[in-house]
Formats: structure tokens, sequence, C-alpha cells
């Protein structure tokens, strides 16, 4: 079963890693052999100064010790490539090098194309974001909510005290139960009903989280849960198409994304598929690394998409643009700053797993970031990320003009990785 995550660390990094060098012949830019690189409109003059002997020699020993297998990562400022680098093997059984192209499991870096999907829907008036949840997908009409337990140990339920908005199930304030790691009768009911099967289609996904109760009252508490398969459901009964025909046709094909969709459809772009270790393909969470080359009924806007790094960096270069891309508009700059905003503020509660980590908030599909302190790396006050429970990663930082992209397949090492990489990238910027 493919898995929305629920251990994703909380910031990270994006160069290469892995047992081959970068060729230092190329230079910031350049593509061989893969797709074009993301346009670069003149924006700032870079102020990083990139130094990918001191990365490769901190990742190199992770590959030779075959703590991974390879990876591949860039990181673009002012609209320009500043560093690209591929290492170590997408495939080793067919000895089959990262590469620009290299297709990954991308998991929860899916949500945040869905939730631009979503927002292209509601510039042109489709939906309001405080419109009850029911209003778009009926199956969540009658939702109850846990409170606990009465003398004699059975579990209580109440009414919501609000409806669930389309905002709640954006920003993770539904109170939808993350069900596997709920240990309570919420949690039982997930785990009976089993809303995720991959045998589900979208409509019989929200028919059945439908039944489960709420774990929280709406707009009370941060959770993470399935709340974008939710959104892909949304979109489905808004457009009256399929979550991915709805996200091929507004986003995906405009943008120049051929290798970003729900399974790779063409046999000739198998080998093109990366592959984790045969002992790392676990989540923690009882879901694991899927197979990108059969289609499934089940479109997951959490976590089911696969993509290149080279096609994630054009969506994020749109999105550091504010909405624009090659003179083609996808958001407004306003609606691109209102996702990227924190929408949290100190009145909603977080749970233990609060992915975000300190000093983030969460926007409309993002973290969100604070301040440059209290968290546990540096960054400025408005950059914006998520990841994938593979090892994937983002981060955007608007005030610095950067945006830094990981392609890494690799449950156990991720955490590892996305911590020392974004170090090492802030130790790069001069100014």
């Amino acid at each position: 079963m493919r898995s929305t995550e629920f251990l994703l660390a909380a910031v990270a990094s994006v160069f290469t890693m892995g047992s081959f060098a970068a060729d230092p012949a190329v230079k910031p830019g350049a593509n061989p052999g893969g797709p074009a690189p993301v346009p670069a409109p003149a924006l700032v003059t870079s102020s990083l100064v990139v130094e990918p002997t001191a990365i490769d020699a901190a990742l190199k020993g992770m590959v030779d010790s075959q703590k991974i297998i390879g990876a591949s990562g860039l990181v673009f400022q002012g609209g320009k490539e500043v560093y690209f680098g591929a290492f170590g093997l997408a495939d080793r059984e067919n000895n089959k090098p990262m590469a620009r192209d290299t297709i990954v499991q991308i998991f929860s870096m899916t949500k945040p194309i869905v939730g631009v999907a979503l927002m292209k829907l509601y510039e042109r008036g489709k939906f309001q974001l405080d419109d009850p949840l029911e209003a778009h997908a009926p199956e969540f009409a009658n939702l109850k909510v846990y409170a606990g337990v009465d003398e004699a140990g059975q579990p209580k339920y109440e009414s919501p005290k609000r409806k669930v908005t389309i905002r709640d199930i954006l920003r993770h304030t539904a109170g939808l139960s993350a069900g596997r790691d709920d240990q309570t009768a919420v949690g039982a009911i997930y785990r009976e009903i089993d809303p995720r099967a991959y045998t589900n289609t979208l409509p019989e996904v929200a028919q059945k989280l439908g039944q489960v109760p709420l774990a929280y009252q709406p707009g009370t508490t941060w959770d993470y849960s399935h709340s974008t398969d939710v959104l892909g459901r949304v979109i489905e009964v808004v457009t009256g198409k399929s979550l991915y025909q709805t996200e091929k046709e507004r986003l995906l094909d405009p943008l120049g994304l051929p290798d970003t969709a729900f399974h790779v459809a063409d046999a000739a772009q198998f080998r093109r598929v990366a592959e984790p270790f045969a002992n790392d393909r676990s989540f923690g969470v009882g879901a694991e690394f899927f197979d990108p080359r059969h289609a499934v009924k089940y479109e997951s806007g959490g976590g089911g998409m696969v993509s290149t790094a080279m096609e994630y960096a054009r969506f994020l270069q749109m999105m550091l643009n504010g909405g624009t891309l090659d003179g083609k508009r996808y958001l407004s700059p306003k609606t691109v700053g209102y996702m990227t905003s924190d929408h949290l503020g100190s009145a909603i509660a977080t749970t233990p797993l609060y992915l975000p980590g300190p000093g983030y908030g969460f926007g409309l599909g993002f973290a969100v970031r604070r301040t440059s302190g209290e968290a546990a790396h540096p960054a400025e006050a408005g950059t914006y990320f998520w990841g994938g429970a593979g090892g994937t990663y983002f981060w955007v930082d608007p005030k610095t003009d950067l945006f830094v992209v990981l392609m890494l397949q690799s449950p156990k090492e991720r955490v590892h990785y996305r911590t020392l990489l974004h170090d090492m990238v802030y130790a790069a910027v001069m100014k």
C-alpha cells in the first residue's frame, strides 16, 4: 500500500549524494542528456558559493558504506541553476546511475501539486475556502467527533461544533484521524474500514473516511492525516473529472511535466525508475514503496505521485516566481503568498507528531517558517517546505530567492541527509 507518510523530518536539504562524482565539466545551468532545465529569468545575481567537493566528501562515505544507493539534487537561485549533482545508482540491479531524469516516488511531495490544482479552481470561483467540506464531498455529511470514554470504558461521540471546511482540509485541521497510529476507538474503526486500500477508488476512499469519527473538533488541532486525499475527491466532484486528468490539463501539461503522474505508463520509461535498497522500503507505519510501473485505482493526492528532479524544479520555480513560468500564469502572486503564509497562529493546537517542527507554522499545503530563529536549522522567515517518506524533499526561500530539491529513495536515511545538506546549503549563502 502506498502511504501518506507520518515520520517526515523537520527540515532538509538538497544537493546530491553518492559514489559517482558530479561531472566537473558540467557548468551550472547545463543539462546533458536530460529534460530542459528550468528557464532562468534574471531575478538576482547569485549569492551562493557552492562547494561541491565538501558536499561530495560528506556524502560519499554514506554510499560507500551502503547506507544509500544514490540520490540527486539541485539548487536554484535567482532563477538560475547554481548546483546540480547526481551520484550513486538509481537501480543497482541494472547498474543505472542517478540522473536528472530519474523517476522517483515523491510520496507527500504530491500534496503541494494537489494544493495548487485545487487553488486554481478556487481562483475561478468554484468554491470558497470556508465552504463546508460536505457541500463538495457529501460523504462527510454525518461526521461525529470522538469525546473520550465513559465510566464503563466505552467510547463517546459528539456532534461537531462546526462543519469541517475546505480550509481545514488544506491545513490539516479537519480533525481526521491519522489512522494506523491512533490507539483510540477512532483508530480501531479506521483500521477495520481500511479507507486507503489501493483497491479503492477515490469516491470509495472518501465514503469510507466519512464513516470514521473525527479525532478532534474541526479547526482546533493540527494532525497529519489523509486530508489531501480528501482534496483529491473534492477536485473530482468540482470538475467532474479524475484528479489526475484535472492536474494534467490545468497544471502538469502546461508546466511541461510529462513524467509527473500517478504511475509510469510508458514501458519504455521503466528503466528510469529509482529503486531503494531491499531492506530500506518501509516507512515504519505499516507502509512502504509501491511499484509505479503498475496503475492503481486510487489516485492518492496525499502521496501517490512520481516525478523527476528537473520537473519538480519547474513546479517550484513557478511558485517562487509568484505563480508564473515561461510567460504563463498558473496562480496569482496573492494566492501563492496566501498559500505560503502561516494559517495556524497560536490558537490551533498541535499533536506530538508535528512534522513542521519548532519555528514553523503551516499554510495551505506547506510548512511555513515563522521566524529566522527558534527552528533547528538556518533559514529565513517565510521559507516553506515539504517532503516525502521515501526521502525526497524541497524547500523554497523567497527572501534568499532560492529553492532546493532532493531526490532520494531511503526512508532510513532521509532525516540525516536533510539535516546535513540543509546546513551546508545555507553555509554557502554569502549575503
